[in-house]
């Protein structure tokens, strides 16, 4: 696979660097942001930003364990609860057309976080599944092992 292009040198992008940057600095601990980036973007089959959050949620200590299973959370118990119904939240927007974010999801949701917090993970869904979408529609490619200087 080529990439089609780099989109990070040109004007347009800026917005959305910013708009990371912020959501980076919104409070989510970060265990919980890498695991909701992580679940987003398999849910996306977004390889390039599946490389990144893995190797980041590595360096910052999340286990292998939890991250061989993210795609089976719903049937491990190495989640929290706060972690589920993040997760739950992150599957739900990120498939929005078929989900249409049900009552029970947000529901769910309002138990684990308070509404300023509902909003920062929301933005955070939104943030990801727009990198996502740039990503895999400008075919960025991931490092391949042993030269993340292609990265």
């Amino acid at each position: 696979m080529k990439p089609r292009l780099v989109p990070y040198k040109y004007h347009a992008i800026e917005p959305m660097l910013r708009l990371e940057e912020s959501v980076a600095a919104n409070g989510i601990e970060t265990s919980l942001a890498e695991l909701v980036k992580i679940r987003a973007s398999q849910i996306n089959s977004c390889a390039y930003c599946l490389d990144m959050h893995n190797r980041e949620a590595r360096e910052k200590g999340e286990s292998e364990q939890r991250l061989y299973l993210l795609a089976g959370w719903r049937e491990s118990p190495l989640y929290t609860d706060r972690e589920r119904a993040a997760l739950a939240w992150t599957e739900t927007l990120t498939l929005v057309a078929q989900t249409h974010a049900p009552d029970e999801e947000y529901e769910a949701l309002k138990r684990h976080f308070s509404e300023e917090e509902i909003v920062k993970l929301t933005m955070l869904i939104v943030t990801i599944n727009g990198w996502n979408r740039i990503c895999v529609g400008f075919r960025a490619i991931h490092a391949v092992e042993g030269d993340r200087a292609a990265a």
